[in-house]
């Protein structure tokens, strides 16, 4: 039989480790941009599919974030974006 020792702690002088920006999180600062983000923005920062960024928009962002987010085309393009705060 072997013997098996607790996990030792790690030393006092190490920093924690900061937790990781959500998904969500970047989703917000990609749209909050002066130009926005397109579909292929969102999809590319979360890899995440196009349908699953939408879904997260409509409702993690819009209904439970109370975000106002806006879309337009441009150029044949949709662009999301924040509505700056007096909309």
């Amino acid at each position: 039989m072997t013997k098996t020792t607790k996990a030792s702690k790690p030393p006092a002088t190490q920093q924690p480790v900061p937790p990781a920006t959500s998904k969500l999180d970047q989703l917000t600062a990609l749209l909050s941009r002066k130009e926005g983000a397109t579909l292929a923005d969102l999809t590319a920062a979360t890899a995440w599919q196009s349908h699953s960024v939408r879904g997260a928009i409509a409702g993690a962002l819009k209904k439970k974030r109370g975000l106002t987010i806006v879309s337009q085309k441009i150029d044949g393009v949709r662009v999301y974006s924040l509505a700056a705060p007096d909309q």
